[in-house]
């Protein structure tokens, strides 16, 4: 069984600041960073760290080969990520002291993935192998739609949650991963439970992943829950925490694993990834989730 995961890569500008900038501020900040990034990028390195056989498929720019290099280095298969004319996509980042983040996005090359494109590496695929999508790319509903079409379990990390997802087929999706934010966004409504209930009634083949902050995170499919509570860790950055929440959780789905163990799966590596800066680089290895899993 093999993962596609149809995604972003960007370039992150990660500014290390005392606080986000508010409006009509000029602020100075103590240090930049230049990251490999991208939800796409950061949830294939994850997929494969968990050791998950992972292909990459999406758009580069010009300045944007190093990517590539960063997901080879860490075990992706890259023969999907193509270089096309202009910009890179990429992110401008703040983080405060607190290691909390403000993201600012440009498409760039994530924008220009066209429908011929998916239509030739979704043919290499079979109906055995998992798609994973978020939302930071072009095409996601034509992609989800094909990959249902052929057979193929779909995973969609709904981030960031914006109008386009409202007319995607959301129904064909095996799974579908939200944080607070995006779960009110697509149900219309404030509290998890309400969340919950809401987008379950609307997609009750599809298992909600219902991530909480602090409260941990849930599952749920039809009328049945699954919840775990968190790690905590003395937070760092947390840019890449949700990303690698997501492949975690994937790798634990993919191996039969009972949601509740899927979760806490998930969680030990966010704790792990909250403590370490940067977004790609701080994406923990399966072993050393494990060990942590031991020990706590």
């Amino acid at each position: 069984m093999r993962v596609l995961n149809f995604g972003s890569l960007n370039i992150d500008y990660v500014y290390q600041v005392d606080h986000f900038v508010q409006p009509g501020e000029t602020l100075s900040s103590d240090h930049l960073q230049i990251n490999c990034g991208g939800k796409g990028l950061n949830q294939s390195i994850a997929l494969s760290r968990a050791g998950v056989e992972t292909w990459h498929a999406g758009y580069v720019g010009k300045e944007g080969s190093f990517l590539r290099e960063k997901l080879e280095q860490a075990g992706v298969h890259t023969e999907f990520v193509k270089q096309v004319p202009g910009n890179n996509g990429h992110a401008i980042i703040q983080v405060d002291a607190s290691g909390q983040n403000s993201i600012l996005l440009h498409s760039g090359s994530n924008g220009q993935i066209d429908e011929a494109f998916v239509d030739r590496v979704l043919d290499r695929f079979s109906s055995e192998d998992v798609v994973l999508l978020q939302n930071e790319i072009s095409c996601v509903g034509y992609i989800l739609e094909q990959a249902a079409r052929r057979g193929m379990r779909v995973a969609l990390n709904a981030a960031p949650a914006n109008n386009a997802l409202l007319s995607m087929p959301l129904e064909h999706l095996t799974w579908l991963l939200v944080n607070e934010v995006e779960g009110s966004f697509l149900s219309g409504q404030q509290s998890s439970e309400a969340i919950v209930s809401c987008l379950t009634q609307r997609y009750p083949r599809t298992m909600l992943v219902l991530t909480l902050g602090t409260e941990g995170s849930i599952t749920a499919l039809g009328n049945t829950r699954a919840h775990a509570g968190i790690f905590p860790v003395q937070a760092v950055d947390t840019t890449a925490a949700g990303d690698t929440f997501t492949g975690y959780f994937l790798r634990g789905m993919l191996d039969g694993a009972a949601p509740e163990e899927c979760l806490r799966l998930a969680s030990a590596a966010s704790a792990l990834a909250v403590t370490r800066p940067g977004a790609a680089d701080s994406v923990p290895a399966y072993q050393e989730v494990l060990d942590f899993l031991e020990h706590h």
